[in-house]
């Protein structure tokens, strides 16, 4: 089996390049292609998937991961599902019994941000310095419900550990905490949801 991961960006390219690893058998190939942003994504996304429609065998799979952002997640999964309905492809909701499915869509709510927070031992495993009682903080024990932006709440909490004193380096950030992660542990929702999506996407492996 062969995974083709589509991103919006590099960060989240350099997060699956620390964690697939940790999900995926060794016998399971995958290329992640990263793009200029989400709207980059959005806007190739269907010509993408027909190109693939045109010559991937069975055993081939696609996962597409974006953030929300401040998009409605309903409409953005339903944008998502429809762009790959419309060229042909069968996604996991719209899969019916028992049948293979090849398309993967998940969206990280609200960014990337958001599944470090799942994974507090990573940050200070990755961060000595940062708070051992950040994860009880009532504002970080829900990662997905985190207000105000991830991005901006990381950052912070960097900075007043000592760490990122110039500004966060999003790509840097990503592969130091991304190296410790469990994602067997990881309590975001939007993360369970990439990660058990994974696991269903894989085991249909005949």
């Amino acid at each position: 089996m062969h995974l083709e991961f589509l991103v919006e960006e590099w960060s989240t390219k350099e997060f699956l390049i620390q964690v697939l690893p940790k999900i995926l058998q060794p016998e399971i190939s995958y290329k992640i292609h990263d793009f200029r942003g989400k709207t980059d994504l959005l806007k190739k996304l269907s010509a993408r998937l027909k190109g693939y429609k045109a010559w991937i065998p069975d055993d081939y799979k696609i996962v597409v991961i974006v953030d929300r952002d401040e998009e409605d997640c309903q409409q953005l999964k339903k944008k998502l599902e429809q762009i790959a309905k419309d060229v042909g492809f069968i996604t996991k909701s719209t899969v019916q019994s028992k049948e293979n499915f090849q398309v993967l869509n998940r969206i990280a709510i609200e960014e990337l941000e958001a599944w470090f927070f799942g994974d507090v031992k990573a940050i200070i495993q990755a961060y000595p310095k940062v708070s051992k009682h950040l994860n009880k903080k009532e504002k970080y024990r829900d990662p997905d419900a985190i207000t105000g932006g991830t991005w901006e709440a990381l950052e912070r909490g960097l900075q007043k550990a000592g760490y990122h004193q110039g500004g966060l380096e999003k790509v840097k950030a990503t592969k130091e905490i991304s190296a410790y992660m469990n994602p067997q542990e990881n309590c975001s929702k939007s993360f369970q949801i990439f990660y058990n999506g994974l696991l269903e996407l894989i085991s249909y492996n005949d």
